[in-house]
């Protein structure tokens, strides 16, 4: 497999995306998975299993999907980089220890490869049924970060990103993929270790050092974390708590952890955005799409600009934080803005609040792709 470390060797192989998943985890540094088999992320657990004792780390079956979130705020605190994987009805249950993650600031990254549901629904098949609950799922205020790929490919370069703005950000952060994106094989091009960028944690100073600092350190967007077992003797708390991590009733406190916690995300928003844009410079009608249903997207408009109509196409890369000034800009110097999703109206909701132009939705039930000339349709339609 690899001469260096364990990791992928670089080249070109022909990967199926849930595996990709992994290789980019080892890859990015990844240590730890913890998770609960769930279709149709089952095959990142099992590769998982297999990869991670060859790299010296270790993937452990929780007994369910709430320990699963447990095992990996523990971990980070431990110093390790860490995964889940799941699929819509785990990613909910792990919503709990998603909200202590958040307020603990423990990087972590949680990847659910959405089905068609609610409940079982279809866990075989597609669905994009969690994208608000990537959003607004836990409790209490939080800011969401959250990558959307359309390929092997992407799911692997994404998967490494999430690792990296995790440990920059000091929070949880998903890769929101999907059935299609998860479950089939393509292309996946893995270029040489040296070549790809990884954000190691920035962990506080041992105890003795001049400039110990602050466990929450609210005046600051990116804090060094106190790391289990290396001395740092620091109080680390669920509550409400003030810099140095004691709890706290006090209102003030509670202003400025939140303060923190929402400013970290929302001030580097603009850094955070990942986007690709088609077609979009002299477009009349613009679809703006997200996972696989990006791909039938571009489908789409090349077959309407093959019928003179002026298409083009936004795909969002990073759903959350959601890219407002991008949609924004586009909307103003376009008359429609049509949003497929293989839902019954997700994302349409912050790109319509966030529109200078009528937005109409192509909505799909879960279990299939919206083939292109769904999409087409509409276009036409709207042109």
């Amino acid at each position: 497999m690899s001469k260096n470390g364990g990791v992928l060797s670089p080249g070109t192989y022909f990967m199926m995306g849930n595996f990709a998943c992994v290789e980019a985890a080892i890859m990015a540094g990844c240590r730890l998975f913890a998770g609960y088999p769930i279709t149709p992320s089952s095959e990142i657990f099992e590769r998982a299993c297999t990869r991670f004792p060859q790299v010296g780390g270790y993937a452990v079956e929780m007994e369910d999907e709430i320990a699963s979130m447990a095992a990996l705020v523990g971990a980070s605190y431990a110093g390790s980089k860490v995964m889940t994987a799941t699929s819509g009805p785990g990613f909910s249950l792990m919503m709990e220890n998603i909200g202590l993650a958040f307020m603990m600031e423990a990087p972590s990254v949680v990847v659910n490869v959405q089905r068609g549901g609610p409940s079982t629904g279809v866990p075989t098949l597609v669905g994009q049924g969690d994208m608000m609950q990537a959003r607004w799922g836990t409790h209490g205020d939080t800011e969401m970060i959250a990558y959307c790929p359309s390929s092997v490919q992407e799911f692997f370069d994404l998967t490494i990103q999430a690792f990296n703005t995790a440990e920059k950000f000091r929070t949880p952060v998903f890769v929101m993929a999907d059935q299609v994106v998860g479950m089939m094989s393509e292309r996946l091009r893995v270029p040489p270790i040296e070549e790809i960028e990884i954000v190691e944690r920035l962990a506080a100073k041992p105890p003795g050092s001049s400039d110990l600092g602050l466990p929450f350190d609210y005046s600051r967007d990116f804090v060094p974390m106190p790391i289990a077992g290396t001395g740092c003797r620091v109080n680390v708390e669920s509550l409400t708590h003030d810099s140095r991590g004691y709890p706290s009733t006090e209102h003030s406190v509670s202003q400025a952890m939140m303060a923190h916690l929402l400013g970290k995300i929302r001030n580097h928003a603009s850094e955070i955005w990942r986007w690709q844009e088609y077609l979009v410079d002299d477009a009349d009608v613009v679809v703006i799409a997200y996972g696989s249903t990006a791909r039938s997207a571009l489908s789409a408009v090349k077959a309407a600009r093959s019928k003179q109509i002026k298409a083009g196409l936004l795909r969002l890369i990073t759903p959350w934080p959601f890219p407002d000034k991008i949609v924004e800009k586009i909307s103003s110097r376009v008359n429609t803005i049509v949003v497929p999703e293989i839902n019954y109206g997700q994302m349409i909701h912050p790109i319509r609040e966030n529109s200078k132009c009528p937005v109409v939705g192509v909505n799909l039930a879960p279990g299939t792709l919206i083939e292109p000339r769904t999409i087409t349709d509409a276009l036409e339609l709207v042109a």
